[in-house]
C-alpha cells in the first residue's frame, strides 16, 4: 500500500527556496536594516512623535513582510535586519562617537521594536492550507 499524499510539512525534507523568494527575502533584510536606520534617527529627533513614527514604521514593514510573503518568514527576514542594525548602531566607536543615547526615547525604541517584532512574527501571516471552507455541508 502505498501512500501518494505527500504527508504533514514537518515530515518531508527541506528544499531550497525559488531563487526569486531568497531575493525577495534578502530584500526585505535589507529594508529591515534602512528602516531600524532611519528609525534611530527620527525617534530622537522629534520625541515623542518621532518614536511613535519609527514604531509604527517598523510594525508596518515587519506585518506587511509576512503578508506579501504569505507566511511568518516574511516577518522574520525584516525583523533580522532591523535588530542586527539597532544592535550595530547601540555600540560605541572608539573615537567616542555613537548614535544612541541613554534617554527614554532610545530605551523605548529598543524595547518597543522588539516587542513589535515578535508580535508580528506571532500574528502575522501563517501558512494557510489550500483546501476549502472548514465547514462541513457548505
Amino acid at each position: 500500500m502505498s501512500n501518494t499524499e505527500p504527508g504533514p510539512l514537518l515530515a518531508q525534507p527541506l528544499q531550497r527556496p525559488p531563487a526569486g523568494r531568497a531575493a525577495a527575502y534578502a530584500g526585505l533584510f535589507l529594508l529591515g536594516a534602512v528602516v531600524a536606520l532611519a528609525g534611530a534617527l527620527v525617534q530622537a529627533a522629534w520625541f515623542p512623535g518621532g518614536l511613535l513614527l519609527a514604531l509604527a514604521g517598523a510594525a508596518g514593514l515587519f506585518l506587511g513582510g509576512s503578508y506579501v510573503m504569505g507566511g511568518r518568514g516574511g516577518a522574520v527576514a525584516p525583523v533580522v535586519g532591523w535588530i542586527v542594525t539597532v544592535i550595530l548602531l547601540t555600540t560605541s566607536r572608539p573615537e567616542g562617537d555613537f548614535l544612541f543615547g541613554a534617554g527614554l526615547g532610545s530605551y523605548l525604541f529598543l524595547l518597543g521594536g522588539m516587542a513589535l517584532a515578535v508580535i508580528c512574527a506571532t500574528i502575522g501571516a501563517g501558512r494557510r492550507p489550500g483546501g476549502g471552507p472548514a465547514r462541513l455541508g457548505k
